[in-house]
């Protein structure tokens, strides 16, 4: 892992004491009526759009300079053993956790704490092993990684991890791109959460917006998984309800919800892929096709509880390789990223995202075209997959 930093976020352009530093674009705020504007300040102005860009996605780029420079980082691709015994331990851990909480009353302030400090912290980490399997680096089997995602998905209450597979995949190939990287927020997300109290609320039920988004911009199949996903989730909630009680289903469901509200690891939802850098007018304005930085690494001790989640450049760069030697990409390629963008501290970036005025829902970097559907070729729609091509 590598070695922690002081300031809360760091960017290329921050660095050497002689050189010049760029001008601010403050995202959210009017330029004087007396300042003649750059194109892409005016653009801010006017339409506090999001930062369009026509730039490829940088990943596929630096994976192949990385590639070129270290041949040997081919090397550390395949799926990492060790994650179903991570899996099967917080899955028996959150069992037990409902277990002790059978006869305590939702509303007293033990069962709400051991929500928040243990099952949050459980079940944000089989958010992310049910991730870390999407790329098929549980298993070598594609069918036993799909299956095993399922197991993982019981303590969250709630069947996500067929559909979780293709969307996020895209997010992969269509890094951006409007209208089908679903974990961009909305126009209308735009339009009501632009504000302290309306980015507040997003922070506190952003689980809500990640699990509703994704069906509100386009639907995946549903094939044989999904419907195993369903069943077996049912199945799982009744038996809970049946031999330890409501409580203990409430304790899943809540430990879910504290996992993507105001809890220190759901940073890394907005840490990912939102603006915290100093942007430049060049960079603001689309038609000088200066790229932004859109992806945003995290070196600290939340990455133990996240199957290194915040080595996010690195997974973007090459998501075939798992959690486990992240960091040893990180040594091999340091050149590559040491200048990139960097968090310190995920509670920082939900703090900074809530009352920073330049920083908000519009600050994520958009494309107009691009990308594809993860098991379809080029531009075919979504409603012409066929079974075989969205479980390949």
């Amino acid at each position: 892992m590598a070695p922690s930093k002081t300031s809360s976020t760091v960017t290329a352009a921050a660095t050497g004491k002689d050189q010049q530093q760029p001008k601010v674009v403050k995202l959210n705020a009017q330029v004087p009526d007396g300042d003649k504007p750059s194109k892409g300040i005016e653009q801010e102005k006017n339409y506090r759009d999001f930062f369009w860009t026509y730039t490829e996605e940088p990943h596929r780029t630096r994976r192949l300079a990385i590639i070129k420079a270290h041949p040997e980082v081919t090397k550390l691709c395949g799926p990492e053993p060790l994650t179903k015994y991570v899996v099967l331990f917080v899955v028996s851990l959150q069992i037990f956790c409902a277990y002790l909480l059978r006869n305590t009353s939702f509303f007293s302030l033990p069962f709400w704490a051991l929500a928040y400090v243990v099952g949050a912290t459980a079940n944000q980490n089989l958010f992310l092993a049910i991730h870390e399997i999407s790329h098929n680096l549980a298993f070598r089997s594609p069918t036993a990684n799909r299956l095993f995602a399922i197991l993982a998905n019981l303590p969250i209450g709630i069947p996500y991890s067929a559909s979780f597979r293709p969307y996020h995949l895209t997010h992969h190939k269509s890094l951006g791109v409007d209208g089908l990287d679903t974990d961009l927020p909305t126009a209308l997300e735009a339009v009501f959460l632009d504000s302290i109290l309306g980015k507040a609320f997003f922070c506190t039920f952003q689980i809500f917006f990640y699990a509703v988004r994704p069906m509100a911009v386009y639907a995946v199949p549903f094939t044989w998984v999904s419907a195993v996903n369903v069943a077996t989730q049912v199945l799982f909630d009744t038996i809970i309800l049946r031999t330890l009680g409501a409580q203990s289903l409430l304790y899943f469901l809540l430990s879910s919800f504290l996992a993507g509200s105001l809890h220190p690891l759901a940073g890394h939802f907005i840490a990912e892929h939102y603006v915290y850098s100093t942007v430049t007018p060049t960079q603001a304005d689309p038609d000088n096709k200066v790229p932004i930085p859109e992806t945003y690494s995290y070196y600290g001790v939340g990455n133990w509880f996240t199957y290194n989640v915040g080595l996010h450049n690195e997974h973007h760069d090459f998501p075939a390789i798992p959690w486990t030697r992240l960091p040893k990409l990180y040594e091999i390629a340091r050149e590559f990223y040491e200048p990139l963008p960097q968090h310190r501290s995920w509670s920082y970036v939900i703090w900074q995202f809530i009352f920073d005025d330049n920083v908000g829902i519009r600050c994520r970097v958009k494309r107009k075209e691009g990308g594809r559907l993860v098991g379809a070729g080029g531009t075919k729609k979504v409603d012409d997959w066929k079974e075989t091509e969205i479980e390949a």
